[in-house]
């Protein structure tokens, strides 16, 4: 849930943390139309702040914004989730391998705390679920100290999200979401035990059988078999 208006710095801001909660929840979908002069009374701001914000969203890829006054949410792609997969099947992979070797006392206790919070997605998760499972592989990738590597994966998070929901219509069987729990521990044990090897093929596994790939073959496409350097 967005906190209040004034404790952002700008109007702009505050509509751009709330749209954004609003699209990546799910609550806005892929292809709706967002009505400018309806969106700028219910946030309670003027057009001229909101206009801004949905340009920071269509720099980031989530709002298509026309000539006219109303925005549409941007569709979901079977070309944008095979991109999303190949990169983080190049870049996870890499980034864990690092935190084996890099990984702090300070890492450790945060990714350990993280993990703490992190249940398998069931269907229709609620954005508390999505933040304590982005916690949890920021706390991983944080711990790579590669601030190019960790900027990068956050970005491709936000993306990904939407896709996630797209994986997750199908229901995960039991057996499934108990594998996502042993990975999620594995790379735990990987990474505290300075196994850089062991984190990036278990990562490697996981982004293999994630809600991103699942939501790029129910959109018809597969990414490349096995990336280089990993």
């Amino acid at each position: 849930m967005a906190e209040p208006a004034e404790l952002y710095a700008t109007k702009s801001d505050y509509a751009y943390m709330v749209l954004r909660e609003k699209i990546l929840s799910g609550e806005f979908e892929p292809g709706a139309v967002l009505n400018q002069a309806i969106l700028a009374r219910t946030i309670g701001i003027s057009t001229t702040p909101l206009r801004e914000a949905l340009r920071r969203l269509k720099s980031e890829g989530l709002v298509d914004l026309g000539a006219h006054k109303d925005a549409k949410v941007t569709e979901l792609s079977g070309e944008e989730a095979r991109d999303l997969l190949e990169m983080r099947r190049s870049l996870d992979p890499l980034a864990v391998a690092l935190a084996a070797e890099r990984r702090t006392r300070t890492d450790i206790q945060n990714i350990r705390e993280a993990v703490r919070g992190v249940e398998p997605l069931r269907s229709n998760p609620g954005y508390v679920d999505l933040i304590a499972h982005r916690r949890f592989h920021v706390a991983l990738y944080t711990a790579s100290h590669n601030e190019l590597l960790i900027q990068t994966l956050d970005s491709l998070w936000d993306k990904a999200d939407r896709y996630r929901r797209l994986g997750l219509q199908v229901e995960r069987s039991q057996e499934e979401r108990d594998q996502k729990h042993a990975e999620h521990l594995g790379l735990v044990d990987a990474i505290v035990a300075g196994d850089a090897d062991a984190a990036s093929t278990i990562m490697l596994q996981h982004i293999d059988t994630s809600l991103g790939a699942k939501a790029a073959s129910r959109l018809g496409v597969s990414p490349a078999a096995t990336p280089r350097g990993v």
